[in-house]
């Protein structure tokens, strides 16, 4: 079922990571007075209200189907997904860039340069562990798809805006970790400035990525190309039908398809035999693609039959 393959138990493990981080890295900041540290601190508290949005999402969009939304509400997880795009760009990378722009042109000193890094060497350790896990949950799911056609094609946006939140930050405390050192080693505060500026943009890229890829499936967007091929495949080898006509995919959420197709049948044909051959290829899709969760199937006659 979808409720278990698409389960909340990578969000919950993240979200406790980020808890702990994000208040060892608020104390660490304050004690050392870095922007990059700050930075990471306000990061990780926001992944951790993005991570509680996406909670809330998996939640809602595991509502069974009433006459209001009689398809369910799969797409729920959608819409808080892409809140949690917006909630990376502002709360994360917007104020990181204004905070590196501010030290940049106001820079201080920056103390006990070497307890902070620690800090964040520990917290690269967290984050990194929760990336791997993330990436092993990802290759269970994409099975032979390339990594990068997996994340610009998948309809899991729960698991993908994991990931980009968990690799952004890994990328962000490497660079964190280097402008302090530098701040410390040069005595210059502006290399703190720039490590915050420079994490500031990773958040804000990531943030549009996931925006784009998001606000695909929020308006509408095909299922995979497979279930297209597999319905044309289960008709085709169904009885009395004749031909394909039309096939219309729709990913109604994750692990949830709505398929309408088109189906040519001999004009001969009683009713009864229509609808035991319906039945037959609905049954032969779901066996080999249970996700389809709704098929609607028009039933026609070829072209020449109807001009005889």
């Amino acid at each position: 079922m979808a409720d278990e393959e698409h389960g909340s138990g990578h969000i919950i493990q993240s979200l406790l990571v980020n808890v702990a981080i994000a208040l060892v890295k608020a104390v660490a900041a304050f004690f050392t007075g870095s922007g990059a540290m700050l930075a990471e601190a306000i990061h990780s508290f926001a992944d951790c209200g993005n991570q509680i949005l996406l909670l809330i999402g998996v939640r809602t969009a595991r509502r069974d189907p009433d006459s209001q939304h009689p398809l369910g509400y799969g797409r729920d997880l959608y819409f808080w997904s892409f809140l949690v795009a917006l909630m990376l760009f502002t709360g994360g990378g917007v104020f990181s860039i204004y905070e590196g722009i501010h030290k940049l042109r106001e820079p201080e000193a920056v103390s006990h340069v070497w307890a902070g890094i620690a800090v964040l060497a520990v917290s690269v350790l967290l984050e990194g562990s929760a990336t791997l896990s993330n990436i092993k949950e990802m290759n269970k799911r994409r099975k032979t798809t390339p990594f990068m056609k997996y994340l610009r094609d998948t309809k899991d946006s729960d698991l993908v805006v994991i990931f980009a939140e968990n690799s952004a930050a890994v990328c962000g405390l490497f660079f964190a970790i280097g402008a302090m050192a530098l701040a410390a080693i040069t005595n210059d505060g502006r290399w703190d400035g720039a490590g915050s500026l420079v994490i500031g943009l990773i958040l804000v890229g990531v943030a549009t990525f996931l925006a784009v890829e998001v606000k695909s499936l929020l308006v509408g967007e095909s299922a995979d190309p497979a279930i297209h091929a597999a319905a044309v495949e289960a008709a085709t080898a169904t009885v009395h039908v004749i031909k394909v006509l039309h096939v219309l995919t729709l990913q109604q959420g994750p692990g949830e398809v709505v398929l309408a197709i088109k189906l040519a049948f001999d004009s001969k044909l009683g009713i009864d035999d229509v609808c035991r051959s319906i039945n037959d290829f609905e049954a032969r899709l779901r066996k080999v693609h249970p996700e389809v969760k709704w098929i609607f199937v028009e039933p026609d006659i070829p072209r020449a039959s109807l001009q005889k």
